[in-house]
């Protein structure tokens, strides 16, 4: 039964929000303390909990910055910042021109592309129309060949009736 009680405490430990804790005013050593009347007192025999562990390391981490005797130089750390933002700054505009003038490189290319395609689409259009113009030209240089025989016949049926003309009148006479 000790075992479902200590389990139990864990439980209710591991809810706790951070306004549940004690104030953080006093010490790291009386801080330090609690946890380990606590951690006993819940049979852990020592063992630090998942709260008091991350407890534990944010105390250490404030603790070392006071126990060091150097407080953090805020002043250094936002001009750190701000030169990292700036370089950050100058970094991203530099990429906006590189990608602007990447962009304007690919219109460009498009464009000639689409002239190369509106060109060769042309040139098809064109050859379509030149066959068809050859077609054309084909039938009629053989309606031309056909009209001309028709002309020499004619001409050679003019002949035949005028002579055919001279020999009736002739004999007419």
């Amino acid at each position: 039964m000790s075992t479902l009680s200590s389990s139990s405490r864990e439980q209710a430990r591991a809810r706790r929000t951070p306004s549940d804790l004690p104030p953080s005013s006093s010490s790291r050593a009386s801080r330090h303390e609690r946890e380990s009347k606590l951690d006993s007192s819940a049979g852990g025999a020592g063992r630090p909990t998942p709260l008091s562990s991350r407890r534990d390391n944010s105390s250490r981490g404030a603790g070392q910055a006071a126990d060091d005797g150097s407080p953090k130089d805020y002043k250094k750390m936002y001009e750190q910042a701000l030169q990292t933002n700036e370089k950050l700054k100058s970094r991203l505009e530099d990429s906006k021109k590189e990608l602007a003038r990447i962009q304007a490189r690919l219109e460009r290319v498009n464009q000639k592309q689409g002239k190369v395609s509106e060109r060769s689409n042309v040139m098809d259009k064109d050859k379509g129309e030149k066959h068809i113009l050859e077609k054309k030209i084909s039938e009629m240089e053989d309606e031309l060949k056909v009209r001309t025989e028709l002309k020499n016949e004619n001409q050679r049926l003019k002949d035949e009736n005028g002579a055919l003309i001279r020999v009736i009148s002739k004999l007419s006479k």
